[in-house]
């Protein structure tokens, strides 16, 4: 896949999330059972996780592969990538 196809991927997704939110914002205006919200969080919160992952791949393969500089510009990218996940790893 090319960089600009994930790239569109991801911002549908993303897209779709906020279509999600919205409705989770109406769904607490008009009164609606919290069951049937806190189905929709979990959606929300599947949703959000994947478009996470994508982006973690994406990121990871664009990091490997967009290497300058020999073995000292790939591990600068690599130390970037790494706090990337952590900080990644520490939300989700």
């Amino acid at each position: 896949m090319r960089p600009a196809d994930s790239k569109q991927a991801v911002l549908m997704r993303l897209r779709r999330i906020e279509g999600q939110i919205r409705g989770l914002q109406r769904m607490v205006e008009e009164g609606i059972s919290c069951s049937e919200i806190l189905t929709q969080v979990a959606a929300v919160t599947s949703a959000t996780k994947k478009v996470s992952m994508a982006i973690v791949q994406g990121y990871m393969e664009e990091c490997l592969a967009n290497t300058a500089g020999g073995a000292e510009g790939r591990q600068e990218n690599l130390k970037e990538f790494h706090k990337a996940l952590s900080r990644y790893i520490d939300w989700a």
